[in-house]
């Protein structure tokens, strides 16, 4: 049988065995799933992922209204409208609590307003993704990503802002599982650097108008909450509890942007 990585302790072990001898992590072939995506050659770049749906999902918006692609507000060039943006699911205390669209939770954290909104957090998702994946494993990166946008719009929706939208929760999560990582690694300059980053980003929320503090302060807690939550484990990395939850996360972006599209064009509530 082909050899694999233990997700858990990363040693060689094969892929049919019930149970890592090294760690003792339960079925670490993912009953022979990890030898099938291998064979296939499926490696899953979740920073490459989350840049390519967004990038998807800010052209769709663009095309449903094509006559407001050069109407400039501001510095909103090439900005989706307000009617196409909520169309694709953005969110906030309207969507959320007058049309009960729970799901845009999900939705809104791949979607952008504008070609420097989407831009500049693509940037940062390409900048922290390989460090948390790195530090944490793939899985937990696209699970800390998830928890922190949708946290970040739970807080800011209850803060009473209207219509919101962006990634900017989930880098603010990445950037606060950085810093949980540093500190537990006992790593001062480490730490400090990422806090550095995490401080400039937060002034300048506070300096342009139209940004959504709360979004980054409830992504911050998210991504902190959920990161120390995964580091109390221990040193183990992934194993398949991470992978289902990993599953379960992007099983539900599929369902919130399926029951988007039903809500837009079949007028389902």
């Amino acid at each position: 049988m082909p050899a694999i990585l233990c997700p858990s302790c990363q040693k060689l072990i094969s892929s049919d065995q019930p149970k890592c001898p090294h760690c003792g992590q339960i079925r670490p072939g993912m009953f022979g799933l990890t030898t099938w995506m291998k064979k296939l050659g499926l490696q899953v770049d979740f920073p490459q992922l989350i840049t390519l749906v967004c990038v998807v999902m800010y052209v769709i918006a663009l095309l449903l209204d094509p006559g407001a692609i050069f109407q400039f507000r501001g510095m909103n060039f090439l900005a989706p409208s307000s009617v196409a943006s909520l169309e694709v699911g953005m969110t906030g205390s309207y969507p959320v609590f007058v049309l009960g669209r729970w799901w845009t939770l999900v939705t809104a954290i791949y979607l952008h307003g504008g070609l420097l909104h989407i831009g500049f957090n693509m940037m940062w998702v390409r900048q922290l993704g390989p460090v948390v994946e790195d530090l944490y494993g793939p899985m937990r990166l696209f699970v800390i990503f998830m928890v922190s946008g949708v946290t970040g719009f739970i807080a800011s929706a209850y803060m009473g802002a209207g219509f919101t939208l962006g990634a900017s929760g989930g880098i603010f999560g990445l950037l606060a599982a950085a810093i949980v990582y540093g500190r537990r690694a006992g790593s001062t300059m480490f730490t400090q650097q990422f806090l550095k980053w995490a401080g400039i980003l937060f002034i300048f929320g506070l300096v342009f108008p139209g940004v959504d503090n709360w979004a980054h302060g409830g992504g911050f807690v998210g991504g902190y909450a959920t990161s120390w939550l995964f580091l109390r484990q221990g040193e183990s990395r992934e194993g398949i509890g991470t992978y289902a939850l990993a599953g379960a996360c992007g099983l539900l972006t599929v369902f919130a942007f399926v029951r988007q599209a039903l809500a837009t064009i079949l007028g389902v509530q």
